[in-house]
């Protein structure tokens, strides 16, 4: 099978007020135990490897096989942190063992009454048979922000 060489991009901005400091917001990405409380497919996936290194220059790594399904790989790497501010990420999705995209995320925490106003941009790169998975990245990113709120709450 020959596989047709293509590329897009896409990017989005979400944000969330949440009714939670920004401490307790900022904990939820910095410390490895809520971390993985609410980040990744719940019981949707049997997680496989786990890697969590917050500091810059650091790695996370997550992959898991949903039940019937693909296994899923994410890779990142923090390039910036300022504690209870701001969080920078490169990472890498590969489906199946097929590179599928290449994303840089920011993660900003702001001090909204007795909440946390928290907003995720998002620029990624998209490969080959994934060009067009641009839409169901937002969606998938849109349902991480969900469980976080969960979790919070």
């Amino acid at each position: 099978m020959t596989i047709e060489r293509r590329m897009a991009r896409a990017e989005f901005t979400l944000t969330r007020d949440y009714p939670a400091p920004v401490d307790r917001v900022w904990a939820a990405f910095a410390d490895e135990h809520q971390k993985l409380a609410w980040w990744g497919a719940g019981d949707a996936m049997e997680p496989s490897e786990w890697a969590f290194d917050f500091r810059v220059g650091g790695r996370d790594v997550a992959e898991g096989k949903f039940h019937h399904g693909p296994i899923s790989r994410y890779e990142a790497t923090y390039t910036d942190i300022v504690d209870h501010v701001r969080i920078v990420t490169t990472y890498d999705m590969w489906l199946d063992g097929i590179h599928m995209s290449t994303s840089l995320a920011s993660l900003e925490f702001e001090p909204v009454g007795e909440g946390t106003r928290f907003t995720h941009a998002e620029h990624g790169v998209f490969f080959d048979q994934f060009w067009a998975d641009g839409p169901n990245r937002e969606t998938g990113t849109q349902g991480l922000l969900d469980a976080l709120g969960t979790y919070l709450t």
